[in-house]
């Protein structure tokens, strides 16, 4: 549970700065620009290893672990379901198109479907931190960009159908890796049973 809690507090600390233009700003003062994308991109990337680490510990641990509660079988299909918007919102989020124009920051619309769909499925004491943790912070940091008018990753740029189709495709070749093979490999639990 030390790995879980630490690569979560991490990770926040990490993604609150952005929140905090006051701190940001100086953090930027103090570096250059390229220094201050790479520690963060480090300290985030260090922060998602605790994570996975910490929570696949925990994962089997009934003491440490207990069940909240047990969600119906059907919920899983429910969050399968939710999977595939999330993974074309993830992509959106970084490639020009009417999809991300629209949700203005995609990524957190993607994290926010994520988190929640994997709360329904999922009733254990680990999951129950580590999803609530990050469907707490997507909604935060939604009306946290909302009201500093961040632009996210790509700024301004708009995009057409391209940009659609590639999100769309793009999420799409995720959203299937994961079920047949990629979720099983990151996180050691098949999808489809």
């Amino acid at each position: 549970m030390t790995y879980l809690v630490l690569g979560l507090a991490l990770f926040f600390a990490t993604h609150l700065l952005p929140m905090a233009p006051r701190l940001r700003e100086r953090a930027k003062m103090l570096l250059p620009a390229s220094t201050y994308q790479l520690i963060f991109s480090l300290l985030s990337a260090f922060a998602l290893l605790l994570i996975v680490v910490g929570y696949g510990q925990m994962r089997g641990q009934t003491r440490l672990n207990p069940e909240l509660w047990a969600p119906t079988h059907w919920l899983r299909h429910v969050t399968i379901i939710l999977m595939l918007p999330a993974m074309i919102l993830l992509v959106a989020a970084y490639v020009p198109s009417r999809i991300r124009s629209a949700l203005k920051h995609p990524m957190l619309a993607a994290i926010i479907l994520w988190a929640f769909g994997h709360l329904l499925a999922k009733g254990d004491f680990a999951s129950v931190i580590l999803f609530g943790s990050f469907l707490t912070w997507a909604l935060i940091d939604r009306i946290s960009v909302g009201q500093r008018n961040a632009l996210g990753p790509l700024g301004a740029r708009a995009g057409g159908l391209s940009g659609d189709l590639v999100a769309v495709g793009g999420g799409l070749a995720i959203y299937l890796i994961m079920i047949f093979w990629g979720h099983r490999w990151l996180i050691g639990v098949p999808v489809l049973l």
